[in-house]
């Protein structure tokens, strides 16, 4: 009897020590025991993560919320975003550009306010259109009824692919001018925009 309660005595003191050990992480983050938040962590990440974009444009503060696609190897100009059609210009949710300040656009007024940013892409020229349902699933609603202003600007061709969808507020230098620019995969396009004096 003692020398089976001094061996099972011995069996659950080495158990307790190896559970120690195993429990201490090692440096490179563990094995199994990292495993399945890391995936969890990977898995809920977005292909199209919610971003910001911002500036002033002279006295006017532009903000600009948008969903950001990748282009992940896929053909985007005349595939994933069809030519000649509307385009919210982003993932999810339409675009949402807010000036907290009145602007010039296309020689039109526009109020200070929040404002959907859509695109007509074509071969050789673009449509950019500032309308006022900002609020809505991509294109899904869009009412050309609602369009405050349209312009036609000429796409550019970049030298470096941009792998994300980025936005940016593009101060001129005498900063009374400037534009907002959408750069994604080969091309670049670029809506003037003029503070109101």
């Amino acid at each position: 009897m003692q020398i089976t309660l001094r061996s099972l005595t011995l069996i659950a003191f080495l158990l307790f020590l190896g559970s120690c050990a195993e429990n201490e992480a090692p440096e490179d983050g563990g094995h199994h025991h990292e495993a399945a938040p890391a995936a969890e962590a990977t898995a809920g990440k977005s292909k199209s993560p919610h971003t910001t974009a911002m500036g002033n444009i002279g006295d006017a503060h532009v903000h600009i919320e948008y969903s950001s696609p990748s282009v992940r190897g896929r053909t985007i100009w005349g595939g994933l975003v069809a030519y000649d059609q509307v385009w919210s210009t982003g993932a999810h949710n339409a675009t949402a550009v807010t000036f907290s300040e009145p602007v010039r656009v296309g020689g039109t007024e526009i109020a200070a306010g929040t404002y959907g940013f859509f695109t007509i892409p074509g071969r050789e020229e673009w449509t950019i259109i500032l309308n006022e349902n900002y609020d809505q699933h991509l294109a899904d609603d869009y009412d050309q009824s609602l369009d405050l202003v349209r312009v036609t600007v000429q796409p550019e061709k970049l030298a470096e692919p941009v792998e994300s969808l980025t936005y940016a507020v593009e101060p001129a230098a005498d900063g009374a001018g400037g534009a907002i620019t959408v750069a994604w995969d080969s091309l670049k396009v670029a809506l003037p925009v003029s503070a109101i004096e």
